[in-house]
């Protein structure tokens, strides 16, 4: 009897895991933020503690597990109004490779080691860091990596300056520029950074997206 139960447990929460995973939509693995991953370890252990202690209700485990999925809903729809919310759960994206030179401070910071620059590089087939022009290390832990073009032509990557209304200080020092510049170019155009929701810099040249272009 009890072998039963634990078969039918099983069973049960492998459609019922399934259907939880499909309300809260997620991604592959390797593109599960924090929250993402905590909500999936913690349903796999109440999974795991509801069919070993078969004797129990089951309701003691369905109902945690709505718990979480409710969680996860209404983070996930925060996620998508707030970018404040978004980075202090997830982070953001980390220059490690700039102009084909590695960015040491930044590799020190997020405690990303030479080692783990190198094997990534070589999953991407590329045996050279003098072949790399930009590397961004992704709030996922991937590296996306822009290669030299031929002849080594340099390639101007969109840089984000404001996103959802906040000025990216990082990207101001990375173009030599600052704070007062960046709101100069905005009063030309009668516009604050509340008003923007994405501006980036390529070609030397700013480009705008307004909020209310995107309501």
């Amino acid at each position: 009897m009890l072998v039963l139960k634990v078969v039918f447990r099983t069973i049960f929460f492998y459609f019922f895991v399934t259907l939880a995973y499909r309300i809260m939509g997620k991604r592959e693995v390797g593109q599960l933020g924090v929250i993402d991953l905590i909500v999936s370890i913690l349903i796999a252990e109440l999974v795991a503690i509801s069919i070993e202690n078969a004797k129990d209700s089951i309701i003691l485990t369905i109902a945690p597990i709505m718990v979480l999925v409710l969680l996860e809903v209404v983070f996930g729809f925060i996620a998508v109004k707030s970018r404040k919310f978004r980075t202090f759960f997830d982070g953001k994206p980390s220059l490690i490779i700039c102009n084909g030179k590695i960015n040491y401070h930044e590799m020190i910071k997020q405690r990303y080691t030479l080692d783990d620059l190198l094997i990534s590089l070589r999953q991407k087939e590329i045996t050279d860091i003098n072949m790399v022009e930009y590397a961004f290390l992704e709030p996922n832990g991937k590296l996306s990596i822009f290669k030299y073009k031929p002849l080594k032509i340099k390639t101007s990557l969109p840089l984000a300056l404001i996103l959802d209304g906040i000025i990216q200080e990082n990207t101001l020092n990375l173009i030599h520029k600052n704070r007062d510049w960046l709101l100069k170019e905005l009063h030309k155009k009668e516009l604050k950074e509340s008003d923007i929701f994405y501006a980036f810099y390529k070609n030397k040249k700013i480009f705008l997206i307004k909020k209310c272009d995107v309501m």
